[in-house]
């Protein structure tokens, strides 16, 4: 799996946005190595922090200065918030950039993990109260709710997937949208067909 997503994030030339009053960022999208139901790592947001209180989220924050590049970024962050060792991770490439509401110019850096790590990770209950997986074939087999929520320019809808109590969307759902488009075909429609309305949640 590892050579198979790398190879085709190799063929791929992420998006790059020019924002300069941006914040830096990065988050990991982790995939598990399990041959057979490999996994995605998410987080949920505690209801006490001051922005995407409850939201889920992939381990992520913005660049410090002595961070190396953004993939440092990324690995710092979710050592921080997820207790993830940056050694178990095997960085396959980026996903194109995103903006965020809050100002920040967002690298999404896809890496494969050991099934076994899932059971090592604690979350810092200082921004986190939960962690948990969904299968990453629940993304490519999925048809998603569609919402209006431009998130980089082109883009006229964004999924909304709802996984157990869990309704995962925004910045999140877009870039796994994006993943699975681009490495498994998924076909999830970002640009214009028309829009359903979003499930109550």
């Amino acid at each position: 799996m590892y050579q198979f997503i790398a190879q085709k994030l190799a063929q791929h030339r992420p998006r790059l946005l020019t924002a300069e009053l941006q914040t830096p960022a990065a988050v990991l999208l982790a995939i598990t190595d399990d041959k057979d139901n490999p996994q995605v790592i998410l987080t949920r947001r505690a209801e006490h922090m001051p922005t995407h209180k409850g939201q889920i989220a992939f381990p992520g924050g913005k660049a410090e200065h002595e961070d190396a590049d953004l993939i440092a970024t990324a690995l710092r962050e979710a050592h921080e918030e997820v207790a993830l060792q940056p050694d178990s991770v095997k960085v396959v490439g980026q996903m194109g950039q995103v903006l965020s509401r809050q100002g920040f110019l967002v690298t999404p850096v896809v890496g494969v993990v050991p099934a076994s790590v899932v059971s090592q990770l604690v979350p810092n209950l200082g921004e986190l109260d939960r962690i948990f997986t969904v299968p990453l074939s629940f993304f490519i087999d999925t048809n998603p709710v569609m919402d209006a929520l431009p998130i980089v320019a082109g883009v006229k809808q964004v999924p909304s997937f709802y996984y157990d109590e869990y309704r995962i969307w925004g910045m999140t759902a877009f870039i796994l949208a994006e993943f699975v488009n681009l490495v498994y075909d998924a076909r999830i429609d970002l640009y214009g067909h028309p829009v359903t309305q979003p499930k109550d949640v």
